[in-house]
């Protein structure tokens, strides 16, 4: 018996994407029927996949047959014996599912598996079928293979390409590894290439990709890796100062480790005895990693150690943006020249960023000396970023003179578009996974079918029509984070409905009003953590709409009296609100009603948002919230503290219909007021 996806679907199951309509109306959510005699098999075959089970795929796999996820089963079963697999079964495979998301993950897997047994030839011929193109490993072997072929006459930009890709991979990776091995040889990669990556993977700790790297340019020195990994002190005192190349550079790689734990000591080492026998590109690439290092432990002397760099193209894009972060919080003014000249010395694709377009132009209207076509050029920078679509768009929107506006909504979807989706084979896979609990598979597969292929299945982009059409079947199943995400990718057309949406209004906009929280921020803060999945769980065991980790759940209940607490409780919608917006309540009094601190708090802890704030003696400047916002030193927590606050502003633009801004919802930051209420240092 073959099993279909039912959708139901109902007109009245809008309101549940409009936040402007009162909650009450939201009617009973569009569903998918499944099937749960069927789906214990499809679940069972998920389990065996991740165990590595191949005899259980290959024994269950003819009871999947005819079910909805029956491609799932069929790519768990051969991948997993993939390097085993004959070529005609793999054919096979592609025949049976053409055009599917599960045929071009095993192609993808195949090539990959191709790539590493160096079988070129079938590789270049199969790569054409391949849909994705988003596998770097991958496009590493194909430009290999292309130098290959060609030789000389191969594009120019492989080499850029490569290094890129080579340059962003922190884990041990054979294709790009072989490409650049091969650049190597054809003299379109220098040795400064690929002691650069060895000294990155040895910062970040990866000490197999910075043996690879090493195996490349010095095979003889490899042995060296491990030794300077772990314990870069010891290697540096058992070496002999000595202008030697390969020598110098694994002091380079010592001194980057030591500055990675410790950039004072580093910074000693090099001042103290190797600096005379460094290259001057060397004594720069470690003095830029100090900087940095010292930038993200938000010391006082970091512009200092930057300074001892006389040439900033020594340095990468990394290094050179935490120099204009450093010189950002260089007092209560910006170094603004200092951030001009780093985001000067920028890779084109690096300053294309709305972050640094944004300083970049905010720094050319500091000059002390300014003229009309600095105005002009700052100007321009700001209105090509300017919108409502991130942090740094609405805050040029804001340096324009112009406030966050809701923008008017696109004509709805016609009942032609959403049949559309409807059918759409992959968006069907991919709502019956998430219905019966596989999300991960059918986020993937609706990852696919919205950004791979067009409406019709074949390779290219969905329109913007077709894009709102699949987001409103997402919004309509309550599936809320695929709603957004897929809204979020108009080009030309933009459905804030769709992309803020407000599920559990009623719910969330009484308990924020209850206790003083304004509701906006509430839903900003949602947004981020869970994009409203109710059962949402994170890798460090946070839980539900508000993602809240269990002690912190226990604690809160305490605090704001909410008594039989249990922790099984925590994905309950209503207890989960509860909590999570009496804890935001908690931080946000504890940091004195600043939104950018009570997020960071929010999501890195209190005690990591007030050391960022301000040393301890309560001394520090007093700065403009983005400026703290960009300083704060883990990526993850930077970038959600941005993206909370911009979606307040978007939030609050829905809720109130009035022009909204960004700076006002951010501050000042800098030491805490000695006037101000005790801090809560109990907040876990």
């Amino acid at each position: 018996m073959k099993f279909s996806v039912i959708v139901s679907l109902f007109a009245s199951a809008l309101v549940a994407c409009s936040p402007l309509l009162p909650a009450v109306a939201t009617a009973q959510a569009a569903t998918v029927i499944t099937n749960p005699q069927t789906d214990a098999v499809i679940t069972e075959m998920a389990q065996a996949f991740k165990r590595g089970d191949k005899k259980r795929l290959t024994a269950l796999m003819p009871q999947a047959k005819g079910h909805p996820l029956e491609a799932w089963a069929a790519y768990w079963e051969l991948k997993a014996r993939l390097d085993e697999a004959s070529t005609a079964e793999i054919r096979s495979f592609f025949a049976t599912y053409p055009s599917s998301y599960q045929e071009d993950r095993l192609r993808n897997d195949w090539l990959l598996l191709l790539g590493s047994r160096r079988d070129w030839s079938t590789l270049a011929n199969e790569h054409p079928h391949y849909r994705m193109r988003d596998d770097r490993e991958l496009r590493c072997y194909i430009l290999a293979v292309e130098l290959m072929q060609k030789g000389p006459q191969a594009n120019p930009g492989m080499a850029d390409e490569v290094r890129r890709s080579w340059m962003g991979m922190r884990e041990a990776d054979d294709g790009c590894t072989f490409a650049a091995d091969r650049l190597y040889d054809a003299k379109q990669f220098n040795a400064l290439d690929i002691w650069r990556k060895a000294r990155l993977m040895m910062e970040q700790s990866r000490p197999r990709s910075a043996r690879n790297a090493v195996q490349i340019v010095a095979p003889d020195a490899v042995n060296a890796v491990a030794d300077i990994h772990n314990n870069p002190t010891q290697f540096l005192k058992r070496h002999i100062a000595a202008p030697q190349k390969v020598r110098q550079e694994l002091v380079v790689m010592a001194l980057v480790k030591v500055a990675a734990t410790d950039p004072d000591d580093a910074d000693k080492l090099l001042r103290t005895k190797w600096q005379p026998y460094l290259t001057t590109e060397e004594r720069h690439w470690v003095w830029g990693v100090i900087g940095r290092q010292s930038a993200m432990k938000l010391e006082d002397d970091t512009l200092k150690h930057f300074g001892r760099v006389a040439r900033d193209k020594d340095l990468n894009d990394d290094m050179l943006a935490w120099k204009a972060r450093a010189a950002l919080r260089a007092g209560n003014t910006p170094n603004w020249a200092e951030v001009e000249s780093a985001i000067q010395a920028m890779s084109a694709e690096v300053k294309r960023d709305p972050t640094w377009i944004y300083w970049h132009a905010r720094a050319l209207l500091a000059r002390k000396k300014t003229s009309p076509q600095v105005q002009q050029e700052a100007t321009a920078m700001l209105e090509s970023i300017a919108g409502v679509r991130g942090f740094y768009e609405q805050l040029a929107l804001e340096e324009l003179g112009r406030k966050v506006t809701t923008p008017a909504r696109p004509l709805p979807p016609t009942p032609e578009e959403v049949e559309t989706a409807r059918r759409n084979p992959s968006l069907q896979r991919a709502l019956y996974a998430i219905a019966m609990g596989l999300r991960p598979e059918g986020v993937r597969e609706w990852n696919y079918a919205t950004n791979l292929v067009n409406a019709q299945g074949q390779a290219g982009p969905m329109s913007d029509r077709d894009l709102l059409a699949a987001a409103q079947l997402a919004c309509d199943h309550q599936v809320w984070d695929r709603c957004i995400n897929t809204s979020e990718r108009t080009r030309q057309v933009m459905d804030f409905e769709q992309r803020f949406p407000m599920p559990h209004k009623d719910a969330v906009i009484a308990r924020a009003r209850q206790i003083n929280l304004d509701p906006s921020y509430v839903y900003g803060l949602i947004r981020q953590e869970s994009r409203f999945i109710t059962d949402a769980r994170s890798h460090v065991g946070a839980s539900g709409l508000m993602q809240v980790m269990p002690a912190t759940a226990k604690w809160t209940a305490k605090k704001i009296g909410l008594t039989g607490f249990t922790p099984d409780q925590i994905n309950d919608r209503d207890t989960n609100i509860a909590i999570g917006t009496g804890y935001l309540k908690l931080v946000l009094d504890s940091f004195e009603g600043s939104m950018p601190l009570a997020a960071a708090a929010y999501n890195a802890g209190p005690s990591r948002s007030r050391r960022w704030r301000a040393p301890n003696d309560g001394s520090g400047p007093v700065l403009e919230a983005a400026i703290w916002a960009e300083n704060v030193p883990f990526n993850e927590t930077r970038d959600y503290v941005k993206k909370v606050l911009s979606n307040t502003t978007n939030y609050a633009a829905l809720i109130t219909g009035e022009p909204q801004s960004l700076k006002a919802k951010l501050g000042r930051v800098g030491p805490r007021d000695a006037n101000a209420v005790l801090e809560n240092l109990e907040l876990p």
